[in-house]
């Protein structure tokens, strides 16, 4: 009998460090790459809590970004365009250790042009809940743009970015979360 109460005990452990993994951003790659949902990107006007969110950038003024570095590799222009994109967003933005449940996660693919313009955003995995969160993410990336010359580098130019949303709609993105 303590031998399955053991057995139970691993096996209750080692599901909750996988669902505590789920919430926390997705600590680990998943091991299929999800069907990617395509999702046209149009201004649209911003409505309840995005609105509340734009109008504090609003009353902060637009922030005026410094012509981006050149990039040598994938990683660089990824790891700029994601300090780009917090540097473009301050009001939106947190730095602090992102908390154990997030309110929404969703990824964008930017598929870029040789000039670093944006030439579209993709859609890969929406949100649940708090579906606000999906444009606030794509604006945020919009504001970043242009991430640098690209025509060095192979194509396709694309890049992947995981939007780590709090409770006050506030995102940190996830390239800048790692160690």
């Amino acid at each position: 009998m303590t031998t399955r109460r053991a057995g139970w005990r691993a096996t209750l452990a080692s599901f909750s460090c996988f669902v505590l993994a789920l919430f926390a951003g997705c600590a680990s790659p998943p091991t299929a790459a999800p069907a990617p949902v395509t999702k046209a990107v149009a201004p649209t006007p911003p409505s309840g809590a995005q609105a509340a969110v734009s109008a504090a950038g609003v009353a902060n003024g637009p922030v005026r970004l410094s012509a981006p570095r050149p990039v040598h590799s994938i990683d660089e222009l990824r790891l700029q365009a994601a300090r780009r994109i917090v540097a473009a967003n301050p009001h939106l933005t947190y730095t602090e250790r992102v908390p154990d449940v997030l309110l929404a996660i969703p990824v964008l693919a930017i598929d870029l042009n040789a000039d670093g313009s944006i030439r579209r955003i993709e859609v890969l995995r929406p949100p649940r809940q708090a579906k606000d969160t999906t444009q606030i993410a794509i604006e945020a990336v919009q504001r970043a743009a242009p991430f640098g010359d690209l025509s060095s580098l192979p194509r396709p130019w694309r890049i992947t970015e995981t939007f780590l949303f709090n409770d006050d709609r506030r995102f940190k993105p996830r390239t800048l979360d790692t160690p």
